[in-house]
């Protein structure tokens, strides 16, 4: 059996930690689509069998063919201007939300501008097509007519009438907003007419390659998820037993719900030039409906106001299930001490206080191992030529002496789900746009311009590394390790200031704690040496 040796699984874990921050957008399952499968698309527009989970099944031909027709995105004019705290919306002539200005000062883009939440060009939130073809075709060239060209919802509930006619067919919908941001949607239409609703395609505020949900989430009455991204609605599919549709990017959603009941969703390529990949998800009615809209930032705490179940879209990937206890936890420390510099800080000390008993024991069981190596060796050497009998000295040997060679693994590889799980909550959380920390860091979902938090966790990741007896004798493992502070400084530059906060405060509390260890073995061999002259 090998020596073990600390810097190698030092090394090994901070080589697998890059690699999987770094492949992690390709390593992730996309959900795949079965094109077999033939089943007809449900009957029942408006499922609410909950006990099954929802299946994908290939739509109609019907449906389908309503898909393919683009309504046009020129020649369109403002119909409608609503304004509330959060933002100004304007509503367009064919009755669709053609644009979705933030407000708050922290949402403005990279040229300083408020930000439009709308993707220009595309399918546009509240856009509707029939399965009548022709009444489809019809709808495409008339425009709708509102009530009042403008309203403040800022500090009451307003509503808005849209209203088209079509070959004598009257199509209205009634919408009402509410202060907190979001409205509701009532669509008084004839019994017999069959149409499709859409909260638009996903949001494109955010240009980032950092790892992120981007596309449409479905939320079952289960509360379970189910995703598309770019590429994997190869076709229209239907999808019955749904709560809530969203469109969404890293920060920003557009989302059409029901308070009760379900729905059934159809959810295909986009076909809109540029982003034919793109998933796009259509609401199936008939008749009359009633929905609940949302358009603007993924907020934790503005999403428990208005439905609970909105709060099951904000999505931090393979790891959400940690992701989100650790976001509440952090989201808890915030409302006391108000300042996400801050929260994060006291978040990390409280998981490496939790993780401290076990990475004591891990690490007292490291410091063992390298005290045995060379007796380790010796064993090797005399038994080399028999692993069974050399094997059975090793076993006895760690017995002895009380040491486990796998024990100073299994906090390294605790870490690593716990970092990246930290890793998407500081990169997708909302909440950390423009929450400044002190000084300079003025924006914690950015980059330090400064480049000064980058430096210092260089800083630290050197001393940790001298901190650490080396015992490499491998010039290539060797020069790859002190390369390791330089290496991962580049790769932080860019990274939002949050996150190198983190790991900062993280390599301060481990030097910390390896000062305390060193010491504490230095004592337990001592009193041990004193148990032996007895």
């Amino acid at each position: 059996m090998e020596r073990i040796d600390l810097n190698k699984r030092l090394l090994l874990f901070v080589i697998l930690s890059f690699l999987v921050l770094s492949m992690y957008g390709y390593l992730t399952p996309r959900k795949v689509i079965d094109a077999n499968r033939t089943t007809k698309e449900s009957t029942a527009i408006h499922n609410t069998d909950t006990k099954k989970a929802p299946v994908a099944e290939v739509a109609n031909s019907a449906t389908t063919k309503t898909l393919q027709k683009q309504a046009p995105v020129s020649n369109v004019s403002v119909l409608a201007t609503i304004e509330t705290s959060q933002y100004t919306m304007k509503i367009d002539n064919l009755g669709r939300i053609s644009n979705l200005i933030l407000k708050e000062k922290k949402y403005e883009d990279s040229d300083g501008k408020p930000l439009d939440v709308i993707a220009k060009s595309a399918i546009r939130p509240l856009e509707v097509r029939f399965k009548d073809e022709k009444l489809n075709q019809l709808a495409f060239t008339t425009d709708y007519k509102a009530n009042v060209a403008t309203l403040d919802a800022s500090k009451e509930e307003k509503s808005l009438e849209l209203t088209q006619e079509l070959d004598g067919k009257t199509f209205k919908k009634i919408l009402t907003f509410y202060p907190d941001g979001h409205y509701a949607l009532k669509i008084d239409a004839p019994e017999n007419i069959e149409y499709l609703i859409t909260p638009g395609l996903r949001p494109f505020a955010d240009t980032s390659r950092f790892l992120a949900v981007r596309g449409v989430i479905l939320r079952d009455a289960l509360g379970v998820l189910k995703k598309y991204e770019k590429g994997d609605a190869k076709e229209a599919v239907t999808i019955n037993n749904i709560s809530v549709v969203a469109a969404v990017d890293r920060y920003y959603t557009t989302l059409l719900f029901k308070k009760s009941g379900t729905l059934s969703v159809v959810v295909s390529p986009s076909g809109v030039a540029g982003k034919e990949k793109e998933p796009v998800a259509f609401i199936l009615a008939k008749g009359n409906s009633q929905l609940e809209g949302y358009v603007g930032p993924k907020d934790w705490n503005l999403f428990g106001k208005i439905d609970k179940k909105l709060q099951g879209i904000i999505e931090f990937g393979w790891f959400t299930f940690l992701s989100k206890p650790f976001f509440k936890v952090m989201l808890a420390i915030h409302n006391y001490v108000g300042n996400w510099g801050w929260a994060i800080i006291l978040f990390t000390l409280l998981v490496k206080l939790v993780l401290f008993p076990l990475s004591y024991k891990g690490l007292m069981s490291m410091q063992k191992m390298k005290d045995l190596a060379p007796k380790m060796k010796e064993l090797k050497e005399k038994y080399g030529k028999d692993p069974a009998k050399m094997n059975q000295q090793m076993m006895q040997l760690y017995k002895k002496h009380g040491a486990n060679p796998m024990g100073g693994c299994l906090p390294m590889i605790l870490q690593i789900p716990i970092f990246i799980a930290l890793y998407r909550v500081l990169l997708n959380a909302n909440e950390l746009q423009g929450a400044p920390w002190i000084g300079w860091i003025s924006d914690l979902s950015r980059y330090d311009h400064y480049f000064i938090l980058p430096i210092i966790m260089g800083a630290t990741m050197y001393f940790q590394q001298k901190l650490s007896p080396n015992t490499m004798t491998d010039p290539t493992q060797k020069k790859i390790f002190q390369f390791l502070p330089v290496i991962f400084t580049v790769f932080f530059i860019t990274f939002p200031a949050g996150l190198v906060l983190y790991s900062i405060v993280n390599t301060v509390v481990t030097i910390i704690q390896q000062l305390y260890i060193n010491k504490a073995y230095e004592k337990y061999k001592q009193r041990n040496s004193a148990k032996q002259s007895k």
